[in-house]
């Protein structure tokens, strides 16, 4: 992942969430979810090939590029997940509503 985080870091990520929420309007949530995690495996896939001069060149580093983006993600889940358990009655409000 990105070393460090430009000033639109967040923006960009909040046009995502925004997305995904809007989209949640008459469809099933994990299928919302299914697809954002769609998108973000195929622009990683994308965004890696474009790194690369050939297919033989990205498939040698097939398992180094996947880790690299496994590894991230897992770290970025794990931190939002322990914000939620922290902070679950804020970002859970009760009246039904939730930010995220």
């Amino acid at each position: 992942m990105a070393d460090q985080l430009d000033d639109k870091f967040y923006e960009r990520a909040d046009a995502h969430i925004h997305l995904s929420n809007d989209q949640l309007d008459g469809a099933d949530g994990q299928m919302v979810n299914a697809s954002m995690i769609f998108a973000t495996a195929r622009f990683n896939a994308w965004m890696s090939a474009s790194g690369f001069d050939s297919g033989e060149a990205m498939a040698a580093k097939r398992e180094e590029t996947i880790e690299y983006f496994v590894s991230g993600y897992r770290q970025m889940l794990e931190g939002n997940i322990d914000a939620y358990i922290k902070n679950f009655d804020a970002y859970m409000k009760r009246d039904g509503a939730s930010d995220e």
